[in-house]
């Protein structure tokens, strides 16, 4: 599915482009950026719009670029997209995500957009995930000419809540992503930006940009590494408005409460139905005009025009309403409503005890008994992933298989519809039977034909149920209280309808499992899950609705081979063997401008034998192609990830073609010990 975007093609600034110049940083590295600014800039200069990210400009982007920079350009920006150091056209090699180096560099280039006649010396930075990261982390450092950013789908800690960790459990898609740049990191300048020597900077990315996973799991617990760029460490260092924005089918909403409850600055919290998208291009919809909105925060922090925005709620939501379960929305019902501040006072914890079997009221005396789980490994095909990327199918599916394998507590059919919004706490008391253990929750909403939805959830490895620093074994012997807290959702739960908490002891493949099976024993009474209660506000008719969806025109593609996307749960019951595949393959299309063809392939396989827990595998398969009249490269990456109950093995293959004949080829074969995980 696609947005129907409203195509605008008339501004008020006639637009010029400049398709490719170079930033030259301190140390002579020079990084590609693509630039549309108002044609008079140079006579009335007007605010700099940063975006920075790795994703390519001249074709992984471009399309999507296309709808977005000139937009702000036919109102008065200059906008400018840079590859990051060692990405897409820009020299010199990316090691790692969000280094010192790429935020040094990110400052350099903020000041050498202020510097030029046509700027006025304000700068605004935008981007999504990575530039949405980014921009967070250069705002801690104060650049004066950084006026204001506009964060989208990402985090502020990059421990707790971003794709390797949640809970102190090593995510599946710190595999899947850790492919993803993988892959990227491969792949060429175009010869037509960087001119000759665009075969001598392939091969320097091809030698130094290194496997990305292995330091990525040398890192298994909360320590300075993970501290770098994560900028819950110190709120107070951010100085400039920030406008955080996701969606509820994002992995990254959770931040946006966070950074609304820590920063002191002027702030703007945003979260729809959306997934890992901007909200104008956002599926599930509804899709708003996002780049209204953006414009609104641009001429309020870079044009000193009132626009009224900051008179309006620091929140607001799409609050959804009971849907059946499926992988893949459209549109999510609900309504927009509004929160003055963040926490909100009028939004109330209701605690509700765990029984026998059941959620118990408010309240209850419920008396203690021990209840036991120890799940299978098939408790998670049909989790989806940890963030949706594609939209679709890749949510979580009906969970009532899913519930077979996991301690279950239904309330009672409710008497009236109940709204919440906040993160559900779940609050346990419970054994072990390992040192090393992990409890995953999910809350779904129960339809009255007993489909299950799945709300919300959350994981914790009990090693870090004191710290994920400090990570302490299990001991068997000892009760714990735990504290686990689900993901933040907007939620109605019609009349009728039944809540379900459920327990399992593993989460596979959206968690990795621990070392061996685990058994836990819940104690009733002293366990409950509470829930942030919402009534109704009647300020929420009263909010001004978003416009429609628009942009500029976008470039043309012609479609060569179409995009093939599948979730496939298979299970070999001869071999009792079962695999998740996850094809995500953008087909092959070409640019029409630039007269080039681009194939985007992925395949993830994650499978597991019978109840071995050493038999977990993921393994992805990546192909990245670039093909002209007189040229064409491809790269094929290969990961794979096993475990032993004390240690990962990692394996890896990296093979580049110019043409036919291979011209780079790199293999991993590492093991690393296991953390606490």
């Amino acid at each position: 599915m696609t947005v129907a975007l409203k195509t605008v093609t008339s501004f008020l600034c006639q637009i010029r482009e400049i398709e490719n110049t170079w930033i030259p940083m301190t140390d002579g590295v020079r990084l590609a950026a693509r630039i549309w600014l108002p044609e008079s800039a140079e006579e009335k200069p007007v605010p700099g719009i940063l975006e920075y990210i790795p994703y390519r400009k001249r074709d992984g982007t471009a399309y999507r670029d296309s709808i977005t920079h000139p937009y702000f350009a036919g109102h008065g920006y200059a906008c400018v997209r840079v590859d990051l150091r060692g990405s897409g056209d820009s020299e010199g090699v990316l090691t790692d995500e969000y280094l010192e180096q790429e935020q040094l560099d990110g400052i350099e280039v903020i000041r050498w957009i202020a510097q030029q006649a046509w700027c006025t010396g304000a700068i605004g930075m935008m981007g999504i995930s990575w530039g949405g990261f980014n921009g967070l982390q250069i705002a801690a450092y104060r650049p004066p000419e950084l006026k204001a950013i506009i964060s989208v789908c990402s985090t502020d800690d990059r421990y707790a809540d971003d794709i390797h960790h949640m809970g102190g459990c090593l995510l599946g898609d710190n595999l899947s992503w850790a492919s993803t740049m993988f892959a990227y990191n491969a792949c060429p300048p175009d010869p037509l930006v960087a001119g000759e020597r665009w075969r001598e900077l392939w091969m320097e990315r091809l030698k130094g940009s290194g496997l990305w996973l292995e330091t990525w799991l040398r890192h298994q617990r909360r320590d300075d590494y993970w501290k770098q760029g994560s900028i819950c460490e110190d709120f107070s260092a951010i100085t400039c408005p920030v406008m955080a924005v996701s969606g509820w089918a994002d992995g990254y909403s959770n931040a946006v409460f966070r950074l609304l409850a820590g920063l002191k600055v002027p702030r703007r919290g945003l979260i729809g139905p959306w997934s890992h998208k901007y909200p104008h291009l956002g599926i599930p919809g509804p899709a708003i005009g996002f780049l209204q909105e953006s414009l609104r925060w641009w001429d309020q922090w870079l044009k000193e025009i009132e626009t009224g925005m900051m008179e309006e709620p620091m929140l607001r939501v799409w609050m959804q309403e009971s849907v059946p379960p499926t992988t893949y929305y459209d549109e999510r019902p609900g309504r927009w409503i509004g929160e003055p501040t963040w926490p909100s006072p009028s939004i109330l914890p209701r605690k509700y005890p765990l029984a026998v079997g059941r959620i118990g009221e408010p309240d209850e005396p419920v008396p203690e008994n021990p209840l036991r789980i120890q799940s299978p490994l098939s408790v998670g095909l049909f989790a989806g992933k940890w963030c949706s990327y594609a939209a679709g199918p890749d949510l979580a599916h009906d969970q009532r298989e899913e519930d077979g394998g996991a301690l279950v507590f239904d309330s009672a059919f409710l008497e009236e519809t109940i709204e919440i919004l906040g993160a559900p706490v779940v609050e346990l008391d419970l054994q072990a039977n390992t040192p090393i253990a992990m409890v995953a929750v999910r809350l779904s909403d129960v339809a009255e034909d007993d489909k299950a939805t799945r709300v919300t959830y959350g994981l914790l490895n009990l090693t870090h149920r004191n710290s994920s620093e400090h990570p302490e074994y299990v001991k068997p012997e000892d009760r714990y209280r735990v504290r686990v807290q689900l993901n933040h959702i907007a939620q109605v739960f019609p009349k009728g309808h039944r809540l379900r908490l459920s327990l399992s002891t593993s989460y596979w493949p959206l968690a990795w499992p621990p070392p061996e099976p685990v058994r836990l024993t819940i104690y009733t009474g002293a366990s409950s899950v509470s829930l942030p209660i919402r009534k109704s506000e009647k300020l929420d008719a009263q909010l001004p609705a978003f416009e429609v969806p628009e942009g500029a025109r976008p470039l043309a593609k012609t479609l060569i081979e179409p995009e093939h996307h599948n979730w496939r749960v298979i299970r070999d019951l001869a071999k009792d063997k079962s695999t998740l595949e996850v094809i995500n393959d953008k087909g092959v299309y070409r640019l029409d401008d630039i007269d080039l063809e681009v194939q985007n392939k992925t395949v993830e396989t994650y499978t597991y034998q019978a109840d071995d827990f050493s038999s977990v595998k993921g393994e992805t398969w990546c192909v990245r192609g670039f093909k002209r009249k007189d040229w064409a490269v491809k790269t094929i990456t290969r990961t794979v990830l096993t475990s032993s109950p004390t240690h990962f093995h990692l394996l890896a293959d990296l093979d580049a073609y110019e043409g036919e004949k291979r011209v780079y080829c790199q293999s991993w074969d590492t093991t690393i010990p296991r953390d606490f995980i």
